[in-house]
């Protein structure tokens, strides 16, 4: 049996647990949930508990990352040394662990970075601004020596003082780059000077070249003008000196011509006949200078027609088979019908040429003329069975003056401008030419022309075989500002029997007639006469006064393209001096005739 006071004891024990344990319970209620009662505390017990748990995870996930984060992480006051420092701020600096950095580090401004006077401005912006982003600096490593970095900052402040948290970042090797790439930079700069230099030098050099250049360039076209003016002055001497040498060669043709078909004795024939060739290889060699000249000018015009290549084929049939009847060679014509567009002149010209060329030098054997039609074009081919052509020697021969040699030459010598003036013919009227040769068995020349679907009927068309007519009696006028030129003129058609009337001006040609009575048949006369006239007027006024188309031709040393295009319109027949007397005669039977 307890005692009393033991009872009492304990009473006053247990009253003073039960206060106790209340109080204690009111505690815990008022502290953490605001509620009363052991009933409130159990109900929210579980609740609580997730909530610590949460908390918990929690700290642990930013513990984690904050352990494990690849940048720096630190946390220092501004008067004291470091908070908190991470693994890889530790790393940054040099250290081991976070804690010797902390141990090190003792004052933020002396201990952490590199440059010291820098805090200050640090400081003050931090307190300005509140924060930083990408602020570089410089951190002190445990070697001594310095890392780059770049910080996010923040300045926050407690209890106790301020207080900086950063977020640090190494580049070290950005700026080793920028410094890599600020040298690449630099020798950049230093190349592109030593560069800009060089072309500085090199522009002045080349200025000074493009002045020299200039200058010179100045100098040739002085000296090209000057040699060109000096060509020009050639060739308009030569022009004039070649139609002035044609009068007196045209009459001494003529004379010669009145010998030839007059009876001499066989000697006086002989030497008549010399004298003939030279004068026909002089009247030859002046007229390729004058064409030779007057295409150097461009003097000549390219009159671009429609011509059939019979008409062409047969005029040179006509004009060479009298040299095939006085050599051992065969001149034969492939008949052609096409029609082609040229100029009917020069293209004769050049075909002459060829054919010259091919009877001079085939002593004996054929010469072909002949056309193959290509597509759209016509190839108008000479062909010959003389000796050939070496193939060294094939581009030589359309240079002036470059011959083969004479020993294969038949008949008179060339002087090797035929050839020349074919190039230049060619050049001009866009013809192609060829040439294609087998030493020892012929030579091929060829001209190629476009084929063209009409043609113009020519005024004077060829005849074969010209009948020589009798010509007795026919009054002819022949009007002439040279006096030697009217001496064979009339030498030569008196040989003829003609009825010869003389005059050199159509003025006087009308007193003749009134002197006479008689009216001519037939008027030939030159183009240029004295005192600025021409035969063209004297023709008009003559057959102005008489009332009558007097049959009449131009006889003329002229051989301009204005000229030839007046005696086209006016459809009066052309004879160039020097004049053949075949020629001469054939045209006078025609013009009679018609």
């Amino acid at each position: 049996m307890k005692k009393r006071s033991d009872w009492s004891v304990e009473q006053s024990s247990e009253q003073s647990k039960e206060q106790s344990s209340g109080r204690n319970d009111e505690l815990t209620v008022e502290s953490l949930m605001g509620l009363g009662g052991q009933s409130a505390r159990k109900s929210h017990y579980p609740e609580l508990t997730g909530k610590i748990e949460e908390l918990e995870q929690e700290r642990n996930r930013y513990k984690s990352i904050f352990e494990h984060a690849q940048h720096g992480i630190f946390q220092a006051r501004i008067d004291n040394g470091l908070i908190a420092v991470n693994p890889a701020m530790a790393s940054i600096c040099g250290y081991s662990n976070p804690e010797q950095l902390c141990q090190q580090v003792h004052s933020f401004d002396t201990d952490l970075l590199f440059d010291t006077a820098e805090y200050t401005l640090l400081l003050d912006k931090l307190r300005l601004y509140g924060k930083l982003f990408g602020y570089e600096t410089r951190l002190l490593r445990s070697d001594s020596s310095a890392v780059d970095i770049s910080m996010n900052v923040l300045l926050k402040s407690d209890e106790q003082g301020e207080i900086i948290e950063a977020f640090v970042q190494d580049i070290t090797e950005r700026k080793k780059a920028q410094d890599k790439l600020k040298k690449l930079n630099e020798e950049l700069e230093s190349r592109v000077n030593v560069r800009t230099r060089e072309l500085v030098s090199l522009n002045q050099q080349l200025v000074q070249e493009i002045t020299e250049r200039s200058s010179i360039e100045k100098e040739l076209k002085v000296a090209r003008d000057a040699a060109q003016q000096a060509n020009r002055s050639k060739d308009k001497y030569l022009a004039a000196a070649s139609h002035d040498l044609l009068q007196p060669l045209n009459a001494a043709r003529l004379l010669v011509s009145t010998l030839r078909e007059r009876e001499l004795e066989a000697d006086n024939n002989h030497l008549v006949d010399r004298v003939h060739l030279a004068l026909e290889g002089a009247e030859e060699l002046l007229s390729d200078l004058l064409d030779i000249s007057r295409l150097d000018q461009n003097a000549v015009k390219p009159d671009l027609t429609c011509i059939p290549l019979s008409y062409i084929f047969t005029a040179l049939q006509v004009e060479f088979q009298p040299v095939a009847e006085q050599t051992d060679v065969e001149l034969r014509l492939v008949d052609c019908q096409l029609n082609v567009e040229s100029d009917t002149r020069l293209l004769m010209r050049l075909l002459r040429n060829f054919l010259s060329n091919a009877f001079r030098y085939t002593p004996q054997g054929r010469v072909l003329l002949g056309a193959r039609r290509q597509k759209n074009k016509v190839s108008l081919q000479v062909w010959d069975t003389g000796p050939g052509i070496p193939e060294d020697r094939l581009s030589d021969i359309f240079r002036e003056f470059q011959q083969l040699d004479h020993r294969h030459q038949s008949g008179r010598k060339g002087v090797g401008l035929g050839l020349a003036i074919v190039e230049r013919i060619a050049g001009m009227l866009d013809h192609p030419i060829d040439v294609f040769s087998v030493p020892g068995k012929g030579t091929m020349f060829s001209v190629t022309v476009p084929l063209a679907s009409t043609a113009v009927t020519p005024v004077l068309a060829p005849q074969l075989a010209v009948p020589q007519q009798d010509l007795s009696g026919r009054r002819i006028l022949v009007i002439d500002n040279e006096e030697s030129i009217l001496v064979s003129m009339k030498a030569l058609l008196e040989q003829w029997d003609c009825k010869v009337c003389l005059a050199q001006s159509a003025d006087q040609a009308i007193e003749n007639w009134l002197a006479s009575g008689e009216a001519p048949e037939l008027i030939l006369a030159d183009y240029h006469l004295d005192q600025g006239t021409t035969g063209v007027e004297a023709i008009e006024q003559l057959r102005a006064f008489s009332d009558t188309d007097i049959p009449a031709a131009i006889i003329t040393a002229e051989r301009s393209q204005e000229s030839r295009n007046q005696f086209r319109e006016l459809q009066l027949p052309v004879l160039n001096k020097p004049v053949k007397p075949g020629k001469l005669r054939a045209l006078i039977s025609h013009l009679l005739q018609a």
